[in-house]
């Protein structure tokens, strides 16, 4: 039975839960569960601290885990990165008071406070730069004011919050993070690994692609298919009208509303547009 890790709480747990759940899996109703089993996908999910999902598949506990690519990073455990999972969207940087830093040469010597003190050193020393790294559980952005640290190194969003605390970032992005999914490296693939693999995938494409249909002269058919190929070719069927074709095809979901404008001022009509639930590509 594949043994997957979850994150039981926190920004990713919702989206790692529902991706699962239209990836056909089942996922656990109550909060409070730390173990659930799908029988009929024998697969047996665990619902950890998402900092420390990488610990346990790193040591060979658990097969795979949904985790933040930033926390696998830091936790530097034996996994590797098997896919990304499109959310959880963040980025890593170097903050301090307005005026004081302009790049990351000037943390020579300086002390930088962060929650990710492993993704961190690892950094600094591939850059040559002696810094001393304090490491925080959490409210970093306060360790300037309390004279803990220099700067810091935390995830950004919005920088709000980092401007309420009199700073600003400076330097290049440390890292841009996503949810990924990760493995035990060098690890032969267990029974459900490859299967769990393809279905998230397809919940990526499903999520990012809609099925588009339409009608179109037959002497219109190369201009209106020109702006959707498809993936590989679109469908094209024969109408009872011999000069008229339907035709099908995925087209990017963010592209829908132009290209739909574009084949109704070439001549097509009927132009629906349906959401795909799950795909194999």
């Amino acid at each position: 039975m594949l043994r997957v890790a979850v994150p039981n709480k926190g920004a990713l747990s919702e989206s790692a839960s529902a991706m699962l759940n239209e990836a056909g899996y089942r996922q656990r109703r109550d909060s409070r569960e730390l173990v659930m089993v799908d029988p009929d996908n024998e697969v047996e999910f665990f619902f950890l601290r998402p900092r420390d999902i990488a610990v346990y598949v790193g040591a060979g506990t658990l097969d795979v885990g949904l985790t933040g690519r930033d926390l696998f990073l830091d936790a530097q455990v034996d996994a590797e990165e098997l896919m990304s999972l499109g959310f959880g969207a963040s980025t890593f940087r170097f903050a301090g008071p307005v005026g004081d830093f302009t790049s990351i040469d000037q943390l020579e010597g300086k002390r930088v406070a962060t929650s990710y003190d492993g993704l961190l050193r690892a950094y600094l020393a591939e850059r040559g730069i002696s810094a001393s790294v304090v490491r925080l559980d959490g409210a970093v952005e306060s360790s300037v004011r309390l004279g803990v640290a220099d700067a810091i190194a935390d995830v950004v969003e919005t920088g709000t919050t980092l401007r309420a605390a009199g700073m600003e970032i400076f330097g290049e992005p440390i890292l841009k993070s996503e949810a990924v999914l990760i493995g035990r490296k060098d690890a032969e693939h267990p029974a459900g690994l490859d299967v769990l693999i393809r279905r998230l995938r397809g919940v990526l494409v499903a999520r990012q692609y809609v099925m588009m249909d339409y009608d179109v002269r037959r002497d219109l058919l190369e201009e209106a298919a020109a702006r959707t190929p498809g993936l590989e070719s679109p469908t094209v069927s024969p109408l009872r009208d011999s000069d008229w074709v339907a035709v099908r095809s995925m087209v990017k979901r963010t592209d829908t509303n132009r290209i739909m404008d574009e084949l109704y001022d070439i001549g097509a009509r009927a132009i629906l547009v349906s959401t795909i639930h799950a795909c194999r590509i």
